[in-house]
């Protein structure tokens, strides 16, 4: 991860320079990419991973098909050898079929060979379409379960897992061959002399670490040859992005101390970085200079949005990797957390093309072998599943890296809550893909068949509210179409009625639907008036009417509707599962019993995804309205926060925006401010709504 860099250079004697056509580097103010393959950085965002493609349909297994596939493999078992190997299946075309290894490949063979066996179904059709097998020894099964993770990605077997979406992740680079080093994102080779940091999830995570480092530490990002021909600074050191060493604004030591702090924050070291930091703020400003005094603050800031956007930062847990393997519909989603100095660097979710009766604890092993076949792994691995050959594994990728590699499934503390948070992604991850792998057309085509509903909905709206104790109480709704979610048809209703109890979920969607539905009861006016009945445009009254809760909910939506003499209006009540279980909802519509889908059922994903994002759309409008609350009060209203904790706070954070991201574990870090503070400050910040 990190080179030995050559003594850094000094810098020349400054001499004029031929001037240059722009003040800007290249590409306006784009980071410089010169180390990164151009293949791999023409967008921000890597692809996104996708789901594999439909399963071939099953092969019918007939006898004599399958008693030619035994023959093949009794004749293989005859040659093999009782040491370690791998072992390679080949139809009559010469297509690899399947990649094995084994601690013994005649007894694994053998196992193969058994024509009464009880195999599952997956495995006879490989039997069947097997016409021959190679073998490979190898000295010892670490050495057969690291070639079989490199055979299984070059060849890609069809009854394999196979890892897809697989590409080299991003570091950030501060180069060590320059007397003024630059800040880069780098892919591939680390052959260029510096310091690297990773790996990150994507290459737009790594973009905004660097823009938020740029204005942290001013550290220059332009390629060298730029550098060199500057005159004068460019438009990045007006708006305080750079420091400006190529025309002197800043001199050699100061611009080493730069860089040295920024290694420190980016090592993990960022505690001992911010103290000096609020330590410089606090002197300048006691010597009432004022504008240094801001500077400082705004660097202060620009650190604490970099650990805002990290999310989660584990206290205990310094260098690991976090698998975690969910499956539903017949396909698999493995979520990828990298942390690394303290921080976290990111996370990917990959969808590993599988057959159904793979388990989890199948795809991830092979998952894991290929995942690492090309990249470094981390000291500690921490997986959501106990599988087949943790010690294998773990010894594997110790001989491959050079140091002990420990492989893992945390039972309980911080390790379990990460694997935990992973794995509620890789849920979430899932879901939305197969939500997308159908189109908006045919789900709403769908939903009449399973709902009966008198004919396909054009417009569905969903509602939802929210509030703390009653408190800052909004209604919202989203609504979806033909064309999916119409976010410009999305409306909040600020919770106006006086009269209402504190948490009457009743009251509260009473007056949201009463206003929002006696505005289109009002006779049109002027050109809406003259709307024809057969108008294609996008309509303004719902087909379909989706809240969420029980019977209780929906029996008192019907009786605002009747009150209000609407009928032509479809109502729908999605009630969460069994501790809140997403996948077994309940659904409820007016004169019929409940309705219960399947949990691969593509209608149930769609209503699970209008649910939530009307979800996401009330909480975000009611924290916006709390927010604007606490900012008038500021910190003194949180228990327990006097004076000294609150300069502490600010002198650590810079802003109040930066306290109200901050984490548990970076609140915990501020001098004087206790786990148990901790915890007060980030709930008082981030209460649940209801």
């Amino acid at each position: 991860m990190v080179h030995d860099s050559p003594e850094r250079p000094t810098p020349p004697p400054r001499q004029a320079r031929r001037g240059s056509k722009s003040d800007l580097p290249q590409d306006d103010l784009t980071l410089r990419t010169d180390d990164v393959d151009p293949e791999t950085s023409a967008t921000d965002e890597d692809d996104e991973a996708r789901l594999p493609d439909a399963e071939e349909p099953a092969e019918g297994v007939v006898e004599g098909t399958l008693a030619t596939g035994h023959a093949a493999i009794e004749n293989a078992v005859r040659l093999a050898p009782t040491s370690p190997g791998v072992y390679r299946m080949l139809n009559a075309v010469n297509d690899v079929l399947y990649v094995g290894k084994a601690k013994n490949v005649k007894k694994r063979l053998s196992s193969y060979a058994r024509a009464n066996a009880p195999l599952a179904a997956r495995i006879l059709r490989m039997i069947a379409a097997t016409t021959h097998v190679e073998i490979v020894s190898t000295t010892t099964e670490t050495e057969a379960l690291l070639l079989e993770a490199n055979l299984i990605k070059q060849l890609r077997p069809r009854f394999n897992v196979q890892l897809r979406d697989d590409k080299s992740f991003p570091y950030i680079l501060i180069t060590g061959d320059h007397w003024a080093p630059q800040i880069l994102k780098h892919r591939g080779a680390q052959s260029r002399p510096g310091r690297y940091f990773g790996p990150f999830a994507s290459a737009g995570a790594v973009n905004r670490t660097i823009t938020a480092l740029q204005r942290a530490f001013l550290i220059r990002s332009c390629t060298d040859g730029f550098f060199e021909s500057r005159t004068r600074p460019c438009l990045l050191y007006q708006i305080k992005r750079c420091s400006g060493p190529c025309t002197r604004e800043i001199d050699f030591p100061g611009y080493s101390e730069l860089v040295r702090e920024a290694t420190e924050f980016l090592s993990g070291r960022s505690h001992a970085v911010k103290e000096l930091l609020a330590a410089e703020m606090e002197k300048a400003s006691g010597e009432l200079e004022f504008e240094t005094a801001a500077l400082y603050r705004d660097r202060l800031a620009a650190l604490s949005a970099i650990q805002s956007q990290q999310g989660i930062n584990p206290r205990t847990v310094e260098e690991a990797d976090v698998f975690a393997i969910h499956q539903e519909g017949g396909f698999s989603c493995v979520e990828v957390f990298f942390f690394r100095t303290g921080q976290n660097w990111g996370n990917r979710a990959y969808f590993p093309k599988a057959e159904k009766t793979f388990t989890p604890e199948e795809v991830l092993s092979s998952f894991l072998a290929q995942f690492y076949d090309d990249k470094p792994p981390p000291k500690l691995i921490l997986l959501s599943h106990e599988i087949e050959e943790t010690a294998l594994l773990a010894d594997a990728l110790s001989v491959k890296a050079g140091y002990k590699v420990e492989v893992s499934v945390p039972k309980r503390g911080e390790k379990r809550e990460l694997v935990g948070h992973a794995l509620t992604n890789a849920r979430e991850a899932l879901g939305r893909k197969l939500a997308d792998t159908a189109t908006q057309g045919r789900l709403l085509e769908a939903m009449v068949t399973t709902l009966g509903l008198p004919h396909t909905p054009k417009r569905i709206e969903v509602y939802d509210n929210s509030h703390i104790q009653g408190t800052n109480a909004v209604g919202a709704m989203i609504v979806a179409g033909p064309d999916g979610f119409m976010k410009n048809q999305y409306r909040k209703f600020n919770i106006k009625s006086e009269g209402l109890t504190p948490g009457d979920d009743y009251g509260m969607m009473r007056e949201v639907l009463e206003r929002r539905f006696k505005r289109l009861l009002k006779p049109p006016e002027g050109d809406a008036a003259n709307v024809k009945a057969d108008d294609d445009s996008f309509p303004q009254w719902p087909d379909l009417v989706i809240i969420d809760g029980g019977r209780g909910q929906l029996n008192a939506v019907r009786e605002i509707f009747q009150n209000l003499g609407l009928t032509q209006v479809s109502l729908m009540a999605v009630a969460k599962g069994p501790e809140r279980d997403a996948g077994r909802e309940t659904l409820f519509m007016p004169d019929r019993e409940a309705i219960k889908l399947e949990p691969r059922d593509p209608v149930l994903y769609f209503i699970q995804r209008l649910r939530d994002e009307a979800h996401r759309f009330v909480i975000g409008s009611h924290r916006k309205l709390r927010k604007k609350d606490i900012r008038e009060a500021g910190l003194q209203e949180i228990p327990g926060i006097g004076p000294s904790r609150k300069r502490a706070l600010l002198h650590h954070f810079g802003t109040l925006k930066e306290i109200e991201r901050a984490s548990i574990a970076d609140l915990g870090k501020v001098p004087g401010v206790s786990a148990e503070s901790a915890r007060k400050i980030f709930e008082f910040f981030h209460a649940q709504p209801g």
